[in-house]
This record gives C-alpha cells, sequence and structure tokens, in this order.
C-alpha cells in the first residue's frame, strides 16, 4: 500500500482554512497520481492504492467541510464517494480471487475444479466491476472532478 503523502506546510498552517486547503490539494493529488493502470485487473495494487487514496482524501473533504461552499462541497464529495464504491467494488473482486488462487494450490485435485469455478465467476464479476470503475473514471473526467477539487481548494486558502 502507497503511504500517504505528507502534507507540506500543515503543521505551520495559520488557519483551519488553509490546513484545508493545504491538505485537500495533497490529498487530490495523491488520489490521480493513481489513476493512470488502475484498470488493469493484472496489477490489483494500483485499484487498492487509488481507492485508499479516495479515502483520504473524502476524510479530508469531511474533517474541513466548513471551510468550503456548501454546494460546491457537497456535489464534490458526493462524487468522491461515488468513485471510492466503484473503486472498492473492483477491489472486494480482486482480492477474493488473489486469495482463493493461494490456497487452491494446496488443495486435492476435486476441491481445486470447484475453487476454478468459483474464480471464473469472481473473474466475470471482476470484469463488470471495471467497466462500472471505467465509467466511474470518465464521469470523473468529464465533470473536471479534480478542477472542481482545485476549485474547493482556492475558495479556503
Amino acid at each position: 500500500m502507497a503511504k500517504a503523502r505528507d502534507i507540506e506546510g500543515f503543521a505551520e498552517a495559520g488557519s483551519f482554512a488553509e490546513a484545508a486547503a493545504l491538505a485537500v490539494e495533497t490529498r487530490t493529488d495523491e488520489l490521480f497520481s493513481f489513476s493512470e493502470g488502475v484498470l488493469d485487473t493484472s496489477d490489483i495494487e494500483r485499484v487498492h492504492d487509488m481507492r485508499v487514496a479516495s479515502r483520504r482524501l473524502r476524510a479530508a473533504l469531511e474533517i474541513f467541510a466548513p471551510c468550503f461552499p456548501k454546494r460546491e462541497h457537497k456535489q464534490v464529495l458526493k462524487d468522491v464517494k461515488d468513485l471510492a464504491d466503484a473503486l472498492g467494488e473492483r477491489r472486494d473482486r480482486d482480492v477474493h480471487i488473489a486469495e482463493l488462487e493461494r490456497i487452491s494450490g494446496s488443495l486435492a485435485a476435486e476441491d481445486r475444479a470447484g475453487i476454478g469455478d468459483l474464480i471464473r465467476a469472481l473473474r466475470s464479476e471482476q470484469e463488470g466491476a471495471n467497466v462500472a470503475l471505467a465509467e466511474a473514471l470518465e464521469r470523473m473526467e468529464r465533470d473536471g472532478l479534480r478542477a472542481r477539487l482545485l476549485a474547493l481548494v482556492e475558495s479556503a486558502a
């Protein structure tokens, strides 16, 4: 799992609003740094890292909510939650598949066949979750989520 980025200048922030701006800007950059390759199901850590980053961003948005215009904040927070949900759906399948593959090697052949059926079913669900994630990422781009997050940062700074 990727370590959370340090929020430079946070300890020296002169106000709650300044701290909010620094935290949301850092967590926004962190989230978007994981977007490339996140749909690659052969690299399940990428989706995990982006999901954790989305949860960190969500927490910052919730903690610092009073620093932002209410309507804009509410919509951005909803969009971040929607993205986190899509990442979570994909991640759940990734984890289940990896664990079943890990344990299948220690099972008898007849039990491995059953596990193989389950893995194939989960891979199908994983593909569906990946389609939903791709749609969420497209929506994020189309709706300018990054720009709207940075506008919140500007409003608090």
